[in-house]
């Protein structure tokens, strides 16, 4: 195991002292990894086998000829049929090459033209065991259903306009603190329809940047048949989602991001693919194998769609591409890789607690596989690109997934925090107030693996989904129908839905990670949750939709949350408090419902009392001087009811208290928080 032992394995162990007892597996998979390295190299080296987009499927050449080059290892004749050639079968048939390749060349016109025209349809027809099947090739970069009302399949179309858009703006510099706006382009227009990725560039783009965020993670951009998949059920992984426009409007979308300094992360699905056989991947051969596993392990049971065998050095070739197609030719900066808990076990997850200790990780419910596939994508992607963001969604706490390859680790940069919208889900729906235990709460905050970063979120796209609801619905329900007004009475049921949405926002991103993430319309508290048109309710758009419209009224209560959630960003921005280290969480008190903690130079001092409000409250700070508020819940900017005055300024004295060097005495309301900040002398 020496040989394959990580270089610097020995900073993994100081970080977590109980991995010395998996030292040999760490070692294993690493070897492993290093196996993978060397089969590429034997395929032409990183470099080449990752840019294997300008070889495979179509391209232009400079001459204007078409060369086409396929991974088909099961068929026994490919032939590319089109508009172009009147759909012949026998006008443009692949030649067989080695090791399941075929290629075929399609000259230029006599004038030197394209002999494909730019936008028309083609496909391939694979022939196997005496059928044949019209296909769309694994790299084809722009699908669409051209009559959705009569069918949905989708067709292949050549991508080759005669003015491409060029990228005009320079990358931002990768953010030290990542405040993630996390948005799907289809719902993100308050009218019935599913928007384009231009009227999100012009008209949502502007508010995302004006909140206060300085990253994006867009979803569901790679193409998906099915819409109500909300983006994971993917057909065809280097094609953008066509729904929203083409590839020149994707473009233009990151270029103004870019523009405005926004950091742009694509959600991008390695996990599993769509089993649509017509229009997707699944038996693009002909076989069941293929990029596939040909066996049980290449079906996902719960979530009917199918697995890559990520032993296949073609399967690599095809997702390793992907990647860097996604960063070179659309201009993302980042991933957010989905499903990484299923990928990493047999199991997938399914029907486990992950309560088995460390045993857990490292036995044989492991997937090697995946691990490694990991390992090769997050040690490719930083290489090459220094720029380069990854996140994990993975729930299962799996040691090393966010500390670097040459450690043993997966090399992702944050993993997402997702117990936590989990808790603030189960205390809403089972939990009174006066019974909220702050303890807990804070400990469940706090609780993650130790120098791995983690993403802290309150909700996500998950919990909006249709059978759960945003919190804001939770909190407040139908009374948000008729009393969001400001004309309208503040309501109990109102009032306190305002406050805790606020509390649990300030908390989460205080405690809970070293970076940020909001789902679109959450940041104003978007009521209802998300239903995606299907036939189940009559194809309606009524819940699949971004009421921006209810922020924009000003005689309406939803602005003092966006309001709040924006000084949020703002502070956060103008201090870097989640990038600063861990906080230090001096006092939580079950009784007075109280949480003080201190971290980025600042001191978080929140109430969740239902009702008790305290005055000269005793709190503990280990730097002497004087504070001043920075960021207080209980404005009238924000809802609230103006208790505290902004203009206090707290001077310390020299008897220490709740472990800290020195006491501060403040007023704070029930249901409200005060962020304090020291005053230069």
């Amino acid at each position: 195991m020496s040989n394959t032992r990580p270089p610097k394995i020995d900073e993994l162990l100081k970080v977590d002292p109980y991995l010395h007892d998996f030292q040999d597996e760490i070692s294993r998979r690493y070897g492993v990894f290093l196996d993978y390295q060397r089969r590429i190299e034997e395929c032409g080296g990183m470099e080449a086998f990752t840019s294997s987009y300008k070889q495979f499927g179509l391209n232009v050449q400079p001459d204007n000829s078409v060369k086409g080059l396929e991974w088909a290892p099961a068929a026994e004749k490919l032939a590319l049929i089109g508009d172009f050639n009147n759909w012949n079968q026998d006008a443009n048939v692949y030649t067989k090459e080695e090791h399941g390749k075929w290629s075929v060349t399609v000259p230029a016109n006599a004038d030197g033209s394209c002999a494909i025209p730019h936008n028309s349809v083609i496909k391939i027809a694979v022939s196997r065991h005496g059928q044949t099947y019209f296909k769309l090739s694994p790299w084809a970069t722009y699908v669409t259903c051209p009559n959705p009302k009569e069918t949905v399949i989708y067709h292949q179309n050549f991508w080759n306009p005669s003015e491409k858009y060029q990228m005009k703006e320079a990358r931002p510099a990768r953010p030290a603190s990542l405040r993630i706006y996390e948005a799907h382009v289809g719902i993100s227009s308050h009218e019935g329809k599913i928007n384009t990725y231009r009227a999100f560039a012009d008209e949502v783009l502007p508010r995302i940047k004006h909140q206060g965020y300085n990253a994006i993670q867009l979803m569901a951009v790679m193409e998906h048949v099915y819409y109500a998949s909300f983006g994971y059920q993917v057909s065809n992984f280097f094609a953008v989602s066509s729904r929203c426009g083409t590839p020149e409007d994707l473009k233009y979308l990151v270029d103004k991001a870019h523009s405005m300094g926004i950091f742009m992360l694509l959600d991008v699905v390695h996990s599993h693919a769509s089993k649509n056989v017509e229009d997707g991947l699944n038996q693009w051969d002909g076989s069941n194998g293929g990029y596939f596993h040909d066996n049980a392990r290449g079906f996902h049971n719960l979530w009917d769609s199918r697995l890559f065998d990520y032993t296949q050095i073609e399967t690599l070739r095809f997702l390793l591409s992907n990647v860097r197609w996604w960063v070179e030719e659309y201009g993302f900066d980042g991933f957010r890789f989905d499903g990484v808990t299923s990928m990493i076990y047999h199991s997938h997850g399914m029907n486990d607690s992950f309560c088995g200790g460390y045993p857990m990780y490292f036995g044989l419910n492991a997937d090697t596989d995946s691990l490694v596939y990991l390992m090769l994508a997050n040690d490719f992607l930083h290489k090459k690109y220094p720029f380069m963001v990854t996140i994990a969604e993975e729930v299962s706490g799996m040691p090393g997934i966010c500390r670097p390859v040459e450690e043993g680790g997966q090399g992702f940069d944050y993993r997402l925090a997702m117990a936590l919208p989990d808790m603030w889900i189960k205390i809403l729906k089972h939990t009174s107030d006066e019974d909220w235990k702050i303890e807990d709460i804070v400990f469940n905050l706090e609780n993650r693996r130790y120098a791995e970063k983690h993403v802290a979120y309150a909700e996500s796209h998950d919990q909006a989904l249709v059978g759960d609801k945003t919190i804001a619905f939770w909190l407040m329900d139908k009374e948000m129908y008729d009393f969001m007004s400001t004309d309208s009475p503040l309501t109990p049921i109102i009032d306190r839905g305002l406050a805790l949405h606020k509390l649990i926002r300030l908390i989460t991103i205080g405690l809970g990670g070293e970076a940020w993430l909001n789902f679109i319309g959450n940041e104003f508290g978007h009521p209802e949750w998300l239903d995606f048109p299907r036939v189940g309710n009559g194809e309606s758009f009524h819940y699949a939709r971004r009421q921006f419209n209810l922020v924009d009224a000003d005689y309406l209560r939803y602005k003092f949350l966006n309001n709040w959630d924006r000084e949020m960003m703002l502070l956060e921005e103008r201090t870097g408090f989640l990038h600063k280290g861990y906080a230090y969480t001096s006092w939580k008190h079950d009784g007075d419902k109280v949480v003080v903690f201190e971290r980025g130079g600042l001191v978080f001092v929140m109430n969740l009392h239902p009702n008790k409000s305290f005055a000269d409250y005793s709190i503990g700070v280990n730097t002497a001087g004087k504070y001043r508020i920075a960021l207080n819940s209980d404005d009238a900017q924000f809802g609230g009811h103006s208790r505290v005055d902004n203009g206090t300024v707290f001077h310390t004295s020299d008897d220490g208290y709740a472990g800290r060097r020195h006491r501060l005495q403040v007023y704070i309301p029930c249901r409200s928080a005060i962020v304090l900040e020291k005053v230069d002398e």
